[in-house]
């Protein structure tokens, strides 16, 4: 993988797994698209078609494609069950 990757994560604002994803990938200065699923209807939808669950955090990770379009390459439920996978993952969009 490179630095390609683009980064999604969804989540709660009272989900403490959530806060700790967000603060792990701002002290490694990760640059991600935050989607609140407490903000919007249509995001939480997304997730599910995502998922297949509304569990957060949801890391997405998508390739850039042709014509802007994206493509999922991996989709990771909860941050700390997952943390060495997200961290060799967001290694390589920093690269």
């Amino acid at each position: 993988m490179n630095k390609d990757l683009i980064l999604e994560l969804y989540t709660r604002p009272t989900c403490s797994d959530c806060q700790a994803a967000k603060e792990y990938l701002a002290e490694h200065n990760i640059d991600y698209v935050h989607k609140d699923v407490a903000d919007d209807e249509s995001i939480e939808e997304e997730l599910k078609e995502l998922a297949g669950s509304r569990i957060v955090p949801s890391f997405a990770f998508y390739k850039k494609g042709l014509l802007g379009k994206k493509k999922l390459v991996k989709n990771l439920i909860g941050f700390e069950n997952n943390r060495e996978e997200i961290e060799q993952l967001v290694a390589d969009i920093k690269e």
